[in-house]
């Protein structure tokens, strides 16, 4: 096998229903609107595991979890949203469960979580394996993608 030659595979979570604006948009991105939101990663490893897998996807639970504490019946708002405050005061009272992002788009999305699954695997496989590639849709027709090698990943 060529010293550039790499195994991959992918997982997608799905089923994460939350709404979020786009506050500075002029059209009708800026009212409240919802999704129920899915993430597909691309795993990358020059190495299979012991157990002959790119990334183990039982292991990826922890991923999973930090996706649904995030996405699931939630609100999501943009850390510069003039209504921070009435969303926030909207979250005390129950109304909704608030998270803020610095960019509540999809590829803003898709750049968070690409970094969340590299933060774990970077912590479980020690530059073995690698995500690639993240995917965040926010439903059939729409979702937007990052790609980057993160540098840690280890080169033959």
């Amino acid at each position: 096998m060529s010293s550039s030659a790499a195994y991959s595979c992918s997982k997608r979570f799905s089923g994460y229903p939350c709404c979020h604006r786009q506050w500075r948009h002029p059209g009708h991105c800026r009212f409240v609107h919802g999704y129920s939101r899915s993430f597909t990663f691309w795993f990358r490893a020059r190495a299979l595991d012991g157990c002959g897998f790119v990334v183990d996807f039982s292991s990826l639970r922890p991923l999973e979890a930090r996706l649904a504490a995030q996405f699931d019946h939630t609100f999501l708002v943009n850390a510069d949203d003039p209504l921070l405050d009435q969303w926030r005061h909207l979250h005390a009272e129950g109304a909704l469960d608030l998270r803020v992002m610095d960019n509540v788009g999809m590829e803003a999305s898709a750049a968070l979580v690409w970094q969340w699954a590299n933060e774990l695997l970077q912590d479980r496989e020690g530059g073995r394996a690698c995500c690639w590639k993240a995917e965040a849709r926010e439903n059939d027709r729409n979702g937007a993608c990052f790609e980057a090698t993160p540098d840690w990943f280890t080169t033959p």
